[in-house]
């Protein structure tokens, strides 16, 4: 869990820290700065995608995991976590419930979380999630100075998501073969795609109803040893 945990340090800080330059920004200044991340996190999303050519696979995972996420309501659950955190802390703008639900899909969307998580319970090996830990925190930094506190508390779902995942890996260690883990990280990079567009405001796209979708790969691996009798 040392990963995990280092990692929502990471988050805190950095949010702290866009707190003090949140109001010594201008607000044009904001503006460009966060089309230029929504801009970086797109090519992370597409780099991340191309680490597969099982495309078949990759499409089913996508459509399977909409269809599950939008029963379970996953996005409308974080959006209203979102909306109670602010009521709670009242006084804070609406940008709360944005801040927090974006910030918590990019942290918990892509390849990073997923195999850094795995290995953090597998090997104890750290290094994954603490390059993670960095590249969190700054961005911690520029998403608070944009969109406000919402984002620190983006810490909680990313410890109790990556911590699952770390906590779990020994379980689905057998079943962690190198095809699923690149399908399941191609799947989560189309998605942190899909933040990114959000971002720029081009488009909607309910990102949170699709996070099922990361895990259909390890679930058509299992069918699979199923169907063939192991």
């Amino acid at each position: 869990m040392t990963g995990t945990i280092v990692n929502a340090i990471s988050i805190i800080a950095g949010s702290l820290l866009g707190l003090l330059f949140k109001k010594g920004i201008p607000e044009g200044y904001k503006k460009t700065v966060m089309q230029a991340v929504a801009l970086a996190v797109i090519l992370i999303g597409l780099k991340g995608a191309f680490q597969s050519n099982d495309l078949l696979v990759i499409i089913i995972s996508l459509a399977l995991g909409s269809i599950l996420g939008e029963f379970i309501g996953i996005e409308d659950r974080l959006e209203r976590l979102g909306q109670w955190l602010e009521g709670k802390l009242s006084g804070e703008s609406g940008s709360f419930s944005k801040g927090f639900v974006t910030a918590s899909l990019v942290y918990c969307v892509g390849s990073m979380a997923i195999v850094g998580s795995f290995e953090s319970g597998l090997t104890g090996n750290h290094q994954t999630l603490f390059a993670k830990s960095a590249l969190d925190g700054i961005t911690a930094v520029i998403f608070t100075s944009s969109m406000g506190i919402g984002v620190l508390f983006s810490a909680v779902p990313v410890f109790i998501y990556q911590g699952f995942l770390t906590l779990t890996a020994g379980l689905i260690k057998p079943y962690l073969v190198a095809t699923v883990i690149s399908q399941m990280s191609a799947t989560g990079g189309l998605l942190i795609a899909a933040i990114g567009i959000n971002l720029l405001g081009v488009v909607k796209i309910r990102v949170g109803n699709m996070l099922p979708a990361i895990f259909i790969p390890l679930g058509y691996y299992l069918l699979q040893l199923l169907a063939a009798g192991y």
